[in-house]
């Protein structure tokens, strides 16, 4: 399973730790994922979603259904 948010899109970041002596060695940023399931009412079905929090918040404000379908147009669903 890939870190990637299937509403949002996001993946994991590149960045620098940096040292009390300004050394800096190369790390990750993971993003905030896990995974929930949700009953779909127009499709009368229970899907279940890798999701980080920015796409709970979006599925919270914008319902599921227009969340996935924005998410197909963009190519984030795998499905």
């Amino acid at each position: 399973m890939s870190k990637i948010c299937q509403i949002t899109g996001k993946k994991a970041m590149v960045g620098n730790n940096v040292a009390h002596s300004n050394k800096r060695t190369k790390r990750k940023f993971n993003v905030n994922l896990f995974t929930k399931k949700f009953y779909w009412v127009e499709q009368d079905a229970w899907i279940r979603l890798n999701i980080s929090a920015a796409g709970l918040r979006t599925i919270n404000k914008v319902g599921l259904d227009a969340a996935l379908k924005s998410a197909a147009d963009k190519g984030y669903l795998n499905a």
